[in-house]
């Protein structure tokens, strides 16, 4: 690390950070380089110690690396980079409080997920040939977007988690937490299709749904390479990601039923705003929904005057 203001102090976190909390060398690079652009704005205003920098310093800091072009959430990484530094500054008793608690960095603006519309989404699925790869992957975009996964839950989508009968299956999504999800009638006939295929292909013991050719599961890249070669040979206008055919599951349940809840329930959401960003619900829609179920939101007629 180049010789800059609080280089020791620095140095220390960073071996605290490393060994402590055992963090990948490209996490404590962010980490360094966060500490020492904050260090260097001390070093130009003249902020030579550590025990005099205030929350106005780190919000003037915030203000400069904004005017520079770092977004929102450079900004709140490098915010939460601070916090941490001097939290561990508080604790080798350099400092008495932490500077960076209560300033906030100003917000991004959320980006709306791209989808496909329903015509886009059933010429890109429907794939056509019956040679085990096109089975294998007809049945894997049939069921990415008929059940809505994420890229990590096919991966790791094992045969004792279907129900063809009930059509039904169950996933393991973020935290560990399961949900069971439908099997649409498309995904239902392609996966039956491929069933046979994949068990001629899988290697002894594998109880992975999606397998490669050497009969071992199908790892995440080798699903997003499928998917930019599939993207060229279904003549789509650009390149479709796994997650862009969930963005389409989940925005077209909810035009067709307007039910969000059901739909966050489908995508295994914690909090229902994940599911309207997901979405691209709108306030105009949420406005109708409202209007149309609340029984006190339409004004009655006031008695005439």
């Amino acid at each position: 690390m180049a010789a800059v203001l609080f280089e020791t102090e620095i140095q220390a976190f960073i071996q605290h950070l490393r060994i402590e909390r055992n963090l990948s060398p490209h996490t404590l690079q962010h980490y360094g380089r966060d500490c020492v652009r904050f260090a260097s704005w001390c070093d130009e205003h003249s902020v030579s110690q550590l025990q005099s920098v205030d929350s106005q310093h780190v919000r003037s800091a915030m203000a400069q690396l904004h005017r520079q072009g770092l977004g929102g959430r450079s900004l709140q990484r490098w915010l939460s980079s601070l916090r941490t530094f001097f939290h561990f500054a508080i604790r080798r008793k350099w400092l008495s409080h932490n500077p960076a608690l209560g300033v906030r960095a100003p917000k991004s603006p959320r980006q709306l997920p791209k989808t496909l519309d329903a015509d886009e989404a059933s010429r890109f699925v429907d794939l056509a040939g019956d040679e085990w790869i096109n089975l294998r992957d007809h049945a894997m975009l049939e069921l990415f977007y008929s059940s809505g996964l994420r890229l990590s839950e096919l991966v790791n989508l094992e045969l004792p988690a279907l129900d063809l009968a009930e059509a039904t299956l169950r996933v393991t999504g973020k935290g560990g937490k399961e949900r069971q999800l439908p099997i649409g009638a498309h995904a239902l006939a392609a996966i039956r299709a491929w069933l046979p295929v994949r068990s001629g292909i899988a290697a002894a013991g594998c109880l992975a749904l999606f397998v490669s050719q050497r009969g071992t599961r199908l790892a995440a890249r080798s699903i997003q390479d499928r998917f930019y070669k599939l993207s060229i040979s279904q003549s789509m206008q650009s390149r479709i990601h796994p997650h862009m055919l969930r963005h389409s599951f989940a925005s077209h349940l909810l035009e067709s039923s307007g039910d969000l809840r059901a739909v966050q329930e489908l995508l295994g959401h914690a909090n229902l705003s994940t599911t309207q960003i997901y979405t691209h619900l709108d306030f105009q829609h949420l406005a109708k929904v409202y209007d149309s179920a609340h029984p006190r939101a339409r004004k009655k007629p006031g008695p005439a005057s």
